[in-house]
């Protein structure tokens, strides 16, 4: 397992700015409204429900789960704006890992989504595990409520409400290296059976801004296999970015 965060060679494996461009993308998307929380887990307890072929990634001797809400807008260049369909509310829960060649990225246990479209579609062509579910996302000054339910497949009904009290944006070179190892990321891995894919995402530095939790409860985590988090999370928030994404290939 990669420890990171204790030598500068390692934490250089995060960059704040995006390693790598994209010129050629099946799709373009915008993060908004972005919340991350995340919650240190045994390494063990993390490695254990990862496919073969990946290893969870760690810092100061944990692994991190994240539960991630999000406003979702998706533009296919071959078709047209369909706003009902690709632009939805979103929520996953994740961690972070590198496959055979090293490269780290991010594992997603469940992406929830209000479109059966998006869900149907992401299942197919990046082999991440989208599922269907009501979800809402409200926004009231510096405050942001999310909401999630899952409908399929299950366990249905498991439940997510999130709201977040946004604060001051980060200061240039606030951010800490676990602030960059929790939010640098710029590849997802995904597996079908024995098929580990990968695939690279370019978007701009994180915006990021202090926030904290005003109410919280979750059962998204639990429905992943984890031990169901019950102390307060490390929290950031985005206003957004606008992101590339990269061909899936074998990871």
């Amino acid at each position: 397992m990669t420890t990171s965060g204790d030598h500068a060679d390692e934490v250089s494996r995060y960059p704040e700015i995006c390693p790598h461009h994209i010129d050629r993308t099946p799709m373009r998307m915008k993060w908004e409204q972005l919340t991350m929380l995340h919650w240190r887990y045994p390494p063990d307890q993390v490695q254990a429900l990862l496919p073969k072929g990946l290893t969870v990634e760690t810092f100061d001797g944990s692994a991190w789960v994240g539960l991630v809400p999000f406003q979702m807008k998706v533009d296919l260049p071959f078709a047209p704006e369909m706003k009902r369909i690709l632009h939805f509310p979103e929520t996953n829960v994740r961690t972070y890992v590198h496959g055979k060649s090293g490269d780290p990225g991010v594992y997603f246990w469940s992406l929830e989504a209000s479109s059966l479209a998006a869900v149907v579609t992401a299942r197919t062509t990046y082999q991440v595990p989208y599922l269907w579910s009501t979800m809402s996302l409200e926004q009231s000054g510096s405050r942001l409520r999310y909401e999630t339910t899952r409908r399929w497949p299950g366990p249905k009904g498991a439940h997510s409400l999130v709201e977040v009290e946004v604060g001051e944006p980060f200061a240039l070179g606030e951010a800490t290296d676990l602030d960059r190892f929790l939010t640098a990321r710029w590849a997802l891995y995904g597996n079908v059976g024995r098929w580990i894919s990968y695939a690279t995402m370019f978007h701009e530095p994180w915006p990021l801004h202090h926030a904290s939790v005003v109410y919280w409860e979750d059962e998204l985590v639990a429905a992943a296999g984890l031990r169901q988090p019950t102390d307060d999370p490390i929290v950031h928030y985005s206003p957004g970015v606008s992101v590339r994404c990269g061909f899936p290939r074998r990871g």
